[in-house]
């Protein structure tokens, strides 16, 4: 097996754990979350603005482990990670004891990628970086796929689920120690990245994608619990089209190739700002479900953007790259999830609806430069 199928399809598996499961997937139960532990929607928001912020201390920590001790040993302890937090959840008898283990089961998504662009960076040719990275990357939708039919089959019985994810996650972490290259370290970190501009534009792009993506991630939910009078089946389905969608994101790579990275940016953010509105404004089965899909095609696309983004414009630190655009796509997340929360109880769900629509569409504002697209050509 070549090094990039074997470091794809541990990474590819890895990801769709940590952020399929262990990350998003408390959107998808959280009305029955909230229905056995009673934690209101101003506290759902709080808990999981709480797991974007442990995801932002553990995607710091991973890109300065993994330079100084290797990609391999902290692959592995995200995936062990992820287990713990997600076992937390099963667990969990109380909101406070929750709100531990969502951030505990969060912070494991910032451990994973890191390690994982610096193993393709050292055993992949070049030639293969970009698309390897993306296709690990797409993971996410994989996981998030899995999930839907996981909620629906069970008929929301979320602690079972989160025991069965906490199962999975511990298999990735043996998986992980068997197939992932070395990749040792240099024993020290390269300390903080240089605030160039394409690294300052990226910065700008990626917090404001990632508080808009809130809207869905952690209230998608709720929004069509209240919207539509959706249950279980209903948020499951929409769960599934978000990870079925997202699997083009794979394609990102390929796609900045032909179109160029700042076309593919705009163009996606666009989708990701209709797909809010198609969701979140409860306007029907069909456009809910349709726009599910975009949100998550747009939302993996964009996150593979970024990759490719902070790698080219690091190149010589392609892990501090990659945390880069991840760590504020989560600085985002950690203050759109309350903010969305504040609004939805204060002027209401519409009105935080076209806000977080507007955010996506005015991170377009912000391009890569001559520098990164020049890195790509």
């Amino acid at each position: 097996m070549s090094p990039a199928l074997r470091i794809g399809a541990t990474g590819f598996a890895l990801i769709a754990v940590c952020y399929g499961f262990a990350r998003f997937a408390f959107g998808l139960f959280l009305p029955q979350i909230d229905g056995e532990l009673g934690i209101g929607t101003s506290l759902s928001g709080v808990i999981s603005g709480g797991s974007f912020a442990g995801y932002c201390i553990a995607i710091v920590a991973s890109a300065i482990l993994t330079e100084r001790l290797g990609a391999r040993a902290i692959a592995v302890a995200a995936a062990l990670v992820a287990a713990i937090g997600m076992a937390g959840i099963a667990l969990a008898p109380s909101p406070l004891i929750l709100a531990i283990a969502v951030v505990v089961a969060g912070s494991s998504t910032g451990l994973a990628s890191p390690p994982m662009a610096a193993a393709v960076a050292a055993v992949v040719s070049r030639g293969r970086q970009d698309l390897t990275n993306t296709v690990i990357n797409a993971g996410v939708s994989a996981g998030v796929a899995l999930s839907g039919p996981i909620a629906l089959a069970i008929m929301g019985q979320w602690r079972l689920a989160f025991g069965a994810f906490a199962a999975v996650a511990l298999v990735l972490a043996i998986a992980a120690a068997i197939a992932l290259p070395a990749a040792s370290g240099s024993g020290r970190s390269g300390g903080l990245p240089p605030m160039t501009g394409p690294v300052l534009r990226l910065i700008s792009a990626s917090f404001l994608m990632g508080a808009a993506s809130t809207a869905l991630w952690s209230f998608g939910g709720q929004l069509v619990a209240s919207q539509l009078d959706w249950g279980t089946t209903g948020t499951g389905l929409l769960w599934t089209c978000i990870g079925v969608g997202g699997l083009v994101g794979a394609l990102a790579g390929t796609l900045v190739g032909k179109f160029g990275l700042d076309r593919v940016h705009w163009a996606f953010l666009s989708l990701m700002a209709a797909s809010i509105l198609s969701v979140g404004l409860g306007l029907g089965r069909v456009p809910t479900l349709v726009g599910g899909a975009v949100f998550g095609a747009a939302y993996v696309m964009l996150t593979g953007v970024y990759l490719i983004w902070g790698t080219h414009a690091l190149p010589d630190r392609p892990a501090t790259g990659l945390m880069v655009g991840f760590l504020t796509i989560a600085v985002g997340q950690t203050v759109g999830a309350p903010l969305f929360g504040i609004l939805m109880a204060g002027p209401g769900v519409e009105f935080a609806v076209i806000c977080f629509a507007a955010a996506a569409l005015i991170a377009g504002a912000f391009r890569a430069g001559n520098t990164v697209n020049s890195a790509l050509t």
